[in-house]
C-alpha cells in the first residue's frame, strides 16, 4: 500500500480507502463490516470514510465496532455533515447548531474521542460560509476534529471558503471529496483541479466504479442482491444505460488484454492522477476488497498507448 499526502496538509492516507455508504448497516452484515474493516487494515488501508447518514447513522456505529481494538494514532476515520439526522427545522444543513450537535452524536456512535476528517456533505445555500468555516474551525480547535473539507462542492464556493479562512486567520477546508470515474470526470479534471494546484486542495474521491456500473456486472442486467435491484436505487438503474453499457463492453476487452479485472483498471484509471489523494472504494465481500486493493499495482502499466484506447471509448467512438 502506498501512502499520499492529503493535499498540502501534513496526514498521510492510503491511496485506496474502504468507504461504508449502504454497506455498513444495511447491504452487509455487522460481523462481515467488521471482517473486511480488520482485514483492509492488515492490508495496508488506514483511511476509513463514513457519514452520520449512512443507514440512519448504523454505518458509523458498525465502523466503531470494528476498529475498537485497532490502535487509534495509526486510523484516519472520516465522517460528514449535512443531511437530516434529527427532528425539526434545525436537524438538517450546516448551522452551527447542526454542525455542534451532529459532531457529539457522531463521535458517540463512532466511540471516538476525535474524527481525523470532517466534511461538509454537501453545500448549504441557507448558511453563509462565514458560519461554516467558523464552526468548523471551533471544532480543530476544541479537538473533536482534525481537518476539514467538503464534498460535491462547486469550486466557487470551496474557493470562498478558502479564502475566507486564510483572511481571517482561521482553519480552512483541506479536502474536497467528490465523485470521480469515467463516467463522471468533468467536475475534477476541469473545475477542482485548479483548486488543487493553486490552494494545495486534497481529493478524496468516491465511486469509483460508478456503483458498480464499470465493472460489468450490469451489462446482461440486474443481478439479485446487487445494489441497482434494491427498491431505493432506481436514481442507479436510470444510469445503466445503453449508451454505458456499450461503454463498458469496450472497456472490458482493455482490462481483458492486461490481464486484470474492469474493476482494477478503473480504480488504477483514478489514482493515475496525482491531485487524487485517495480512491475511496466500497465493497460487499472480502473478495470484492481484495481485488480493489490490487489496482494500486496497476498504475505503473497505464502508459499513454492505454489510456488513449480508454479516452476514445469514453470520449469519442469505441474502435
Amino acid at each position: 500500500m502506498h501512502y499520499r499526502r492529503l493535499g498540502k496538509a501534513g496526514i498521510k492516507v492510503s491511496e485506496i480507502s474502504l468507504g461504508s455508504w449502504i454497506t455498513f448497516g444495511d447491504q452487509i452484515q455487522e460481523q462481515i463490516a467488521i471482517e473486511m474493516v480488520q482485514a483492509a487494515y492488515e492490508k495496508g488501508v488506514n483511511f476509513f470514510d463514513c457519514a452520520d447518514v449512512y443507514a440512519g447513522g448504523k454505518a458509523e456505529t458498525v465502523l466503531g465496532k470494528a476498529i475498537k481494538n485497532l490502535p487509534r494514532e495509526t486510523l484516519i476515520i472520516s465522517s460528514k455533515v449535512f443531511w437530516p439526522t434529527f427532528e425539526g427545522v434545525n436537524g438538517k444543513g450546516l448551522s452551527r447548531k447542526h454542525i455542534t450537535e451532529s459532531i457529539d452524536a457522531t463521535l458517540k456512535r463512532l466511540q471516538l474521542d476525535y474524527v481525523d476528517l470532517y466534511f461538509c456533505h454537501r453545500y448549504d445555500p441557507d448558511t453563509t460560509i462565514e458560519e461554516v468555516v467558523q464552526t468548523m474551525d471551533m471544532l480543530v480547535r476544541s479537538g473533536k476534529i482534525l481537518y476539514w473539507g467538503t464534498s460535491e462542492w462547486k469550486a466557487v464556493h470551496i474557493t470562498q471558503a478558502i479564502e475566507y479562512a486564510a483572511r481571517t486567520g482561521l482553519v480552512g477546508p483541506s479536502m474536497e471529496q467528490p465523485q470521480y470515474n469515467l463516467l463522471k470526470r468533468t467536475n475534477v479534471e476541469e473545475n477542482l483541479e485548479p483548486l488543487t494546484r493553486q490552494y494545495g486542495l486534497g481529493l478524496t474521491t468516491f465511486s469509483p466504479l460508478k456503483n458498480g456500473i464499470l465493472t460489468g456486472k450490469y451489462n446482461n442486467g440486474l443481478p439479485k442482491g446487487s445494489r441497482a435491484s434494491m427498491d431505493n436505487m432506481g436514481w442507479l438503474r436510470d444510469q445503466i444505460t445503453a449508451e454505458n453499457i456499450a461503454k463498458v463492453r469496450e472497456f472490458m476487452k482493455i482490462a481483458e488484454a492486461l490481464d486484470v479485472t474492469t474493476a482494477q483498471l478503473a480504480i488504477a484509471w483514478v489514482l493515475r492522477r496525482k491531485e487524487v489523494s485517495s480512491v475511496i472504494t466500497g465493497a460487499s465481500k472480502t473478495e470484492q476488497l481484495d481485488d480493489n486493493l490490487d489496482a494500486a499495482a496497476l498504475v505503473e502499466k497505464l502508459d499513454e498507448n492505454i489510456l488513449d484506447k480508454i479516452d476514445m471509448i469514453f470520449n469519442g467512438i469505441p474502435e
